[in-house]
């Protein structure tokens, strides 16, 4: 419950009076922006790479439910969510005496009445209940079939998009022959000639009911997929995949973190269980209440990073599930064998790695390129699987980085709005000692501290909202200006269906016919499209202010660009000050801004989106940002970009000066940093500058 007084401090904080603040821009860049610094998170199989039937294949016992944490048994009517019987035909799920593969040894049993007229079979309603027709659209449906007796039948069943009323919408035919007693597959493709506005549409296969009298049929591994991304068969879904692409993410984070640990040992993430065919991938319960069918793999996530040149944080398990189980210590090495092959697949070669050559054998005999390596998921350093994975790679893999490991660091966060603004120096306190940080979770989900994983009613954000993005864009600044050991950090979940989620806010809603962009979308866009290649110092936000900046150069362009995000109820006010010559009298404003406390919904997906427009800059210009907003100013400097140096150019001048020594060392020029806690660098300031401790942990010389 909210304290009342505390209440109160907190509105008066949210409201006070704008005063305006002065930033001094540094001449010299400080370093060089990772371009891994903004990525994208995944979780589970059932959003990016989605067929849009319900069910994609029949699995041991598992079949696809939402809201559950257990499958169902075969011939159980639950066993049938979302397949239904066409015009009187008998369908079940059986336990095939002659399974398709050893992966997947159930099938649909499908029975066609005698004295039956018109088309009869089956239909599937849709992954949660939906399926989007679009006219022109070439749809691929793809199924298993075959006869469990022998007959003389032959005859045509119809492929088909059509409405709950049977309205066919687009269609095909493909011959099924009596005698196919062994396991066939099928192919075709069709493309509907309109576009429903109803989601409530159904994907069909139907026979005539009179010439197929009394035939019994199994079917098994079924699909169908509209255009994916790039049109990659067995791809992703191609409206959520634009809207990543269009973030312009530096790596993708595989296979998540909750998705490779698994509910159990059993039910783990296994990498060579999610690659070839897809009737060869056996699937398993998920962890967020709904059967992983493993459909997107290892190597379906290598050619996504490829695809949208993405940089991979390849995760290996680290012994260890979500049920608490841990494997033994002698019973380990199978488990540091199968991470082993797993790298293997990834950059072996395929004349002396059986993996690597499983790999080339499934089209890309050349090596992915993999720098990063992940143990587990918020595993212990002292845990007996990472040691012995560490001493591993490290010898094996020398150009390729741990993390964690004594120099790579994870850090997972999820909290508040106001806790976000407020940690934007987080990472300002960390010695520079070497190592490196993942910001590999993080997300304002709630605006209640004492209760963060609570319901709606007690602040559980269902979407992301204003607030909780400028928070997330205060905390961004804050791993830009300290990318220089900040080197990825990652928003998550990535992606949550609009009716079917565990899990509130994801970056991404999506159902059936769209995909939401949120406001934490477009703050990670904002900053992901506009991240600049070196970071700029400036004069530093106040610690406990409501306001902050990032400043960084775009050398291609020739482009300073400068991040604001203004987390109070009220506007505020900020002059810049640019040491650059020939600095353009305009410059471009990407703002996103509103209620602070409304989010794009389904029922309103574009309430929030940014406005580009216009500003006055010039060397010396003020800016108002709006309450609860984030802003982004590009301008251009026309040939008097900084330098990356540990040197410094003159506020006024373009000429780059070389600092004397003293017998302390190398000494800092106007901006350098000369202090704070953990810092290591010269500490000297060139006259007539002073080492000016603006915080215990951030000095500049000033």
């Amino acid at each position: 419950m909210w304290n009342p007084k505390c209440t109160a401090l907190l509105m008066l904080a949210l409201v006070k009076t704008a005063i305006g603040v002065t930033v001094s821009v540094s001449a010299t860049a400080s370093h060089p922006i990772p371009t891994t610094l903004y990525i994208a998170f995944f979780k589970g199989d059932k959003c990016l790479k989605i067929s849009v039937v319900e069910m994609v294949d029949y699995m041991e016992n598992c079949f696809k439910i939402v809201l559950s944490n257990w499958s169902h048994q075969a011939s159980s009517s639950a066993a049938l969510t979302a397949w239904a019987a066409v015009n009187g035909a008998g369908i079940s799920v059986i336990k095939e005496s002659v399974p398709v593969s050893s992966a997947l040894p159930n099938a649909l049993h499908v029975t066609i009445p005698t004295g039956k007229t018109g088309q009869v079979g089956f239909s599937n309603s849709g992954y949660n209940n939906g399926i989007k027709v679009t006219s022109g659209s070439t749809y691929t449906a793809s199924f298993y079939y075959r006869f469990p007796t022998s007959s003389s039948f032959s005859g045509n069943a119809v492929i088909a998009l059509q409405s709950t009323s049977g309205q066919i919408y687009g269609s095909t035919t493909v011959t099924l022959s009596g005698s196919q007693t062994s396991w066939k597959q099928v192919t075709v493709t069709f493309t509907p000639t309109s576009s429903p506005s109803s989601l409530n549409n159904l994907f069909s296969i139907t026979l005539d009911g009179a010439a197929a009298s009394g035939q019994s049929i199994n079917f098994a591994m079924m699909s169908l997929f509209p255009p994916t991304f790039k049109n990659r068969p067995n791809g992703m879904r191609l409206d959520i995949a634009n809207a990543l692409a269009n973030m312009g993410p530096g790596f993708f984070r595989l296979p998540g973190g909750n998705n490779l640990e698994g509910g159990s040992a059993a039910t783990r993430w296994q990498w060579n269980a999610t690659v070839g065919p897809l009737v060869s991938r056996p699937g398993r319960m998920g962890d967020w209440g709904y059967v992983n069918t493993d459909g997107l793999g290892l190597l379906d996530y290598l050619n996504w990073c490829e695809d949208l040149n993405m940089e991979p944080i390849m995760a290996v398990w680290a012994g260890y599930s979500l049920d608490g189980s841990s494997v033994a210590a002698g019973n380990l090495q199978p488990y540091v064998q199968q991470a082993i092959d797993q790298i293997n697949f990834v950059v072996g070669s395929p004349t002396s790695s059986a993996p690597a050559a499983l790999r080339s054998s499934l089209g890309h005999p050349a090596p992915f390129k993999l720098n990063y390596v992940e143990i587990g998921n918020e595993v212990s350093l002292t845990h007996r699987t990472f040691l012995q994975l560490t001493h591993f790679l490290a010898t094996t893999y020398t150009s390729t980085s741990l993390s964690p490991s004594p120099n790579f660091y994870d850090v997972h966060v999820y909290n508040t709005p106001t806790w976000f603004a407020q940690n934007a120096f987080y990472y300002d306190t960390i010695a520079r000692d070497g190592r490196k940080y993942f910001e590999g979770e993080y997300a304002a989900i709630s605006t209640n501290s004492g209760n963060l994983y609570g319901t709606p009613a007690q602040g559980r954000l269902t979407y992301p909202t204003m607030q909780s993005a400028a928070g997330e864009a205060a905390f961004m600044t804050g791993l830009e200006r300290n990318s220089d050991i900040v080197f990825a950090a990652s928003y998550a979940p990535l992606l949550g269906h609009i009716t079917a989620n565990q899990w509130t806010p994801n970056l991404l809603a999506f159902d059936a016919g769209s995909v939401y962009l949120s406001t934490s979308y477009h703050v990670q866009k904002l900053f992901s499209a506009n991240r600049g290649d070196n970071y700029i110092s400036s004069t530093l936000p106040s610690k406990t202010g409501t306001l902050f900046w990032s400043i960084a150069e775009k050398t291609s362009t020739n482009q300073l660009i400068i991040k604001i995000s203004n987390t109070a109820a009220n506007a505020d006010t900020v002059t810049f000050s640019l040491p650059f010559s020939n600095v353009a009298s305009t410059g471009t404003l990407q703002l996103l801004t509103g209620s602070a406390t409304g989010s794009n919904t389904p029922s309103n997906p574009n309430l929030f989106a940014p406005v580009t427009s216009t500003i006055s800059t010039g060397k010396t210009f003020t800016y108002n940002p709006p309450a609860v907003s984030v802003s982004v100013i590009t301008i251009s400097l026309s040939g008097s970009t900084a330098p990356v140096t540990t040197t410094s150019t003159s506020p006024t001048t373009t000429t780059t000066t070389t600092p004397t020594t003293t017998a302390g060392g190398a000494i800092q020029t106007q901006y350098g940093q000369c202090g704070g806690t953990g810092y290591t660098g010269p500490t000297a300031c060139a006259s007539p500058y002073k080492c000016t401790y603006s915080n215990e942990y951030y000095s500049q010389c000033l």
